[in-house]
Protein backbone atom coordinates (compact mmCIF):
# COMPACT_ATOMS: atom_id res chain seq x y z
CA UNK A 1 0.00 0.00 0.00
CA UNK A 2 1.37 3.41 -0.95
CA UNK A 3 1.68 5.91 1.86
CA UNK A 4 -0.07 9.24 1.22
CA UNK A 5 1.81 12.48 1.88
CA UNK A 6 1.32 14.15 5.26
CA UNK A 7 -1.77 16.32 5.25
CA UNK A 8 -3.27 14.66 2.16
CA UNK A 9 -6.49 13.60 3.91
CA UNK A 10 -6.82 17.07 5.45
CA UNK A 11 -6.53 18.60 1.99
CA UNK A 12 -9.04 16.12 0.55
CA UNK A 13 -11.55 16.93 3.31
CA UNK A 14 -11.10 20.65 2.73
CA UNK A 15 -11.67 20.18 -1.01
CA UNK A 16 -14.96 18.45 -0.26
CA UNK A 17 -15.98 21.33 2.02
CA UNK A 18 -14.92 23.99 -0.51
CA UNK A 19 -17.09 22.29 -3.17
CA UNK A 20 -20.10 21.92 -0.87
CA UNK A 21 -23.10 24.25 -0.92
CA UNK A 22 -23.25 24.31 2.88
CA UNK A 23 -22.04 22.59 6.04
CA UNK A 24 -21.69 18.80 5.88
CA UNK A 25 -21.77 16.11 8.57
CA UNK A 26 -18.79 13.74 8.79
CA UNK A 27 -20.72 10.87 7.19
CA UNK A 28 -21.50 12.94 4.10
CA UNK A 29 -17.88 14.07 3.86
CA UNK A 30 -16.79 10.43 4.09
CA UNK A 31 -19.14 9.49 1.24
CA UNK A 32 -17.96 12.36 -0.95
CA UNK A 33 -14.33 11.40 -0.41
CA UNK A 34 -15.15 8.05 -2.03
CA UNK A 35 -11.87 6.56 -0.85
CA UNK A 36 -12.94 3.97 1.70
CA UNK A 37 -11.97 5.92 4.81
CA UNK A 38 -13.45 4.96 8.15
CA UNK A 39 -15.94 7.38 9.66
CA UNK A 40 -13.64 7.75 12.67
CA UNK A 41 -10.72 8.79 10.43
CA UNK A 42 -12.80 11.54 8.85
CA UNK A 43 -14.10 12.66 12.27
CA UNK A 44 -10.53 12.78 13.63
CA UNK A 45 -9.34 14.87 10.68
CA UNK A 46 -12.26 17.26 11.16
CA UNK A 47 -11.33 17.68 14.83
CA UNK A 48 -7.73 18.45 13.85
CA UNK A 49 -8.84 20.90 11.17
CA UNK A 50 -11.09 22.64 13.67
CA UNK A 51 -8.21 22.93 16.17
CA UNK A 52 -6.13 24.56 13.40
CA UNK A 53 -8.94 27.02 12.66
CA UNK A 54 -9.47 25.64 9.15
CA UNK A 55 -13.05 24.41 9.64
CA UNK A 56 -15.97 25.47 11.79
CA UNK A 57 -18.60 23.18 13.16
CA UNK A 58 -22.22 23.97 13.77
CA UNK A 59 -24.83 21.89 15.58
CA UNK A 60 -26.90 19.76 13.24
CA UNK A 61 -29.43 17.65 15.08
CA UNK A 62 -27.57 15.48 17.57
CA UNK A 63 -24.27 15.86 15.72
CA UNK A 64 -22.25 18.56 13.97
CA UNK A 65 -21.87 19.74 10.42
CA UNK A 66 -18.63 21.26 9.17
CA UNK A 67 -17.71 23.99 6.73
CA UNK A 68 -14.40 25.47 5.64
CA UNK A 69 -13.28 28.49 7.65
CA UNK A 70 -10.76 29.59 5.01
CA UNK A 71 -10.78 29.73 1.25
CA UNK A 72 -8.32 27.66 -0.74
CA UNK A 73 -6.09 30.59 -1.82
CA UNK A 74 -5.86 31.83 1.78
CA UNK A 75 -4.77 28.39 2.96
CA UNK A 76 -2.11 28.24 0.25
CA UNK A 77 -0.76 31.64 1.34
CA UNK A 78 -0.73 30.46 4.96
CA UNK A 79 1.23 27.34 4.02
CA UNK A 80 3.70 29.28 1.87
CA UNK A 81 4.27 31.74 4.72
CA UNK A 82 4.89 28.87 7.15
CA UNK A 83 7.47 27.37 4.78
CA UNK A 84 9.21 30.70 4.34
CA UNK A 85 9.22 31.28 8.10
CA UNK A 86 10.87 27.88 8.64
CA UNK A 87 13.69 28.68 6.20
CA UNK A 88 16.99 30.18 7.31
CA UNK A 89 17.30 32.00 3.96
CA UNK A 90 13.99 33.31 2.66
CA UNK A 91 15.67 35.03 -0.29
CA UNK A 92 17.16 31.77 -1.56
CA UNK A 93 13.83 29.99 -1.23
CA UNK A 94 12.02 32.76 -3.10
CA UNK A 95 14.74 32.89 -5.76
CA UNK A 96 14.50 29.17 -6.43
CA UNK A 97 10.72 29.31 -6.43
CA UNK A 98 10.70 32.13 -8.98
CA UNK A 99 13.30 30.29 -11.05
CA UNK A 100 10.90 27.36 -11.36
CA UNK A 101 7.97 29.41 -12.64
CA UNK A 102 6.80 29.38 -16.23
CA UNK A 103 7.18 32.60 -18.21
CA UNK A 104 3.44 33.18 -17.94
CA UNK A 105 3.50 32.80 -14.14
CA UNK A 106 6.55 35.06 -13.84
CA UNK A 107 4.82 37.75 -15.95
CA UNK A 108 1.73 37.50 -13.75
CA UNK A 109 3.81 37.97 -10.60
CA UNK A 110 5.68 40.89 -12.18
CA UNK A 111 2.38 42.55 -13.07
CA UNK A 112 1.12 42.10 -9.50
CA UNK A 113 4.34 43.56 -8.09
CA UNK A 114 4.16 46.51 -10.49
CA UNK A 115 0.58 47.19 -9.44
CA UNK A 116 1.41 46.89 -5.74
CA UNK A 117 4.38 49.25 -6.06
CA UNK A 118 2.66 51.91 -8.14
CA UNK A 119 1.46 55.04 -6.28
CA UNK A 120 -2.20 54.63 -7.23
CA UNK A 121 -2.35 50.83 -7.26
CA UNK A 122 -2.31 50.67 -11.06
CA UNK A 123 0.49 49.51 -13.34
Amino acid sequence: MTRRPDGALETDVLRVLWAADGPLPPGEIKERLDAGYAYTSVATILTRLQAKGLVVRTPSGRAYAYSAAVEEPDLAVRRISELLDSSSDRTQVLSRFIGGLSKKEAKAIQAMLDKANSPNGRP
